[in-house]
């Protein structure tokens, strides 16, 4: 048994001060310290420096681990210039991103307090490694394929990886998942069949959707530039689908969708409809130029994550957040910084099944310590000054154990 005592501990319904919980690798009580030491007289005494904030472990929804090598080969700016210069580069980056880079990036993402992240993999390279890393993973495999002349051996290989990624559930801390590319790259036959597998298993299932313009003329009118990139690669000038058969595919599952920066008001309340869900990328659709999710308007929850370093410069959950407070400057400041610390904690557990995201009685022990610079003045700022203030975490512990 452990006690671990901070100054305030976050919960959904806000911080409560001087507080202490007890946990062995699940939360056993939350109490006084005074309380907890004389319940559990042997309990290891864990206390945070002054000024510490005891938050559930942060999770990030959506992590591409296997462009971990880019930092200036991939073109930002606007979202077609850089698809082709992912096809351009796309061997030379994934060749060179071995396994010690991607660990380097999960124990990156460690010290930013991420316990738990989804790993959006699309050949099963990143397996061995998140088997390895210090956090849990929902382990996403991705199925991609659009050519239905190919679509049964691209299945084929894609159930191999879902079953690789079953075999480890047991002995690791991976969750089998399922994720889907996007509506212009996914043949419907084959999308069907991947939704009834997630179904069938209760895996968590994602998909990418209406991440640009490019995008969104393609699937309606199969005209813009995705047409002429069509062409060129693929040797076709027809989409597979249209936005509302692929929003259509989901209707019995509950779905994490990303980005959707380009989905109209309709189509995000249909998808509310439904009970699915939004991972919003601030800092890609940034650098994309892809446009901005209108969270103010949203009425289905969503995640704040980083995507992956081909979009991104970081995968700190910290620096998507300060990109989301300066993305959404409509929004109060403290309204949105508690917003967004929901997002990555019990928002998130939520949305991908969890038994963690929250300090309650019988959730996962995994906690991230923040450490103020100084004492709070008010209580209702603490989540803007944890956000603004926090590049790494003092402390993390994943299933009780310290990190």
């Amino acid at each position: 048994m452990k006690i671990i005592y901070a100054d305030f501990i976050y919960t959904p319904k806000g911080f409560i001060a001087n507080q202490a919980v007890a946990f062995t690798d699940t939360i056993q009580e939350v109490g006084t310290l005074e309380v907890l030491e004389t319940k559990y007289p042997d309990a290891n005494i864990i206390k945070t420096e002054p000024n510490s904030v005891l938050f559930p472990g942060f999770i990030n929804t959506h992590v591409h681990l296997e462009f971990s090598a880019n930092k200036t080969s991939l073109k930002y700016g606007s979202f077609m210039p850089w698809l082709d210069s992912v096809i351009e580069h796309r061997e030379d980056l994934v060749g060179s991103c071995d396994n010690a880079m991607m660990m380097g990036e999960c124990e990156a993402m460690l010290r930013s307090g991420i316990t738990t992240f989804g790993a959006i993999s699309s050949f099963g390279n990143e397996l061995e490694v998140c088997e390895k890393a210090p956090q849990r993973v929902v382990f996403f495999n991705e199925l991609i394929g659009s050519n239905a002349q190919y679509a049964d051996m691209l299945y084929g290989d894609f159930m191999e990886r879902v079953k690789a990624s079953m075999s480890c559930e047991k002995s690791s801390y991976i969750t089998p998942a399922i994720a889907i590319h996007s509506p212009y790259s996914v043949h419907p036959i084959i999308l069907q069949k991947a939704v009834n597998v997630a179904k069938e298993h209760k895996l968590p299932l994602c998909a990418h959707f209406l991440e640009s313009q490019a995008e969104r003329e393609w699937l309606e009118h199969g005209e813009g530039e995705l047409k002429g990139f069509f062409k060129k690669y693929f040797n076709t000038e027809t989409p597979v689908t249209n936005i509302q058969e692929f929003m259509y595919a989901f209707d019995t599952y509950p779905t994490h969708f990303t980005h959707c920066v380009q989905a109209n008001q309709v189509e995000l309340d249909y998808l509310a409809q439904k009970g699915h869900s939004i991972a919003h990328c601030p800092r890609s659709n940034r650098y994309l130029g892809v446009g901005r999710l209108p969270i103010e308007n949203l009425k289905l929850p969503f995640t704040v994550a980083t995507d992956g370093l081909s979009s991104n410069d970081s995968l700190s959950i910290f620096d998507e957040m300060r990109a989301a407070i300066l993305l959404h400057n409509d929004i109060p400041i403290q309204e949105l910084a508690t917003s967004l610390l929901k997002s990555v904690t019990s928002d998130a557990a939520d949305i991908l099944g969890l038994n963690n995201g929250r300090i309650e009685i019988g959730k996962l022990a995994d906690f991230a310590v923040v450490t103020l610079r100084e004492a709070p003045k008010r209580e209702e700022e603490i989540a803007l000054w944890a956000v603004l203030h926090t590049k790494e975490v003092s402390k993390v512990f994943v299933g009780g154990e310290h990190f």
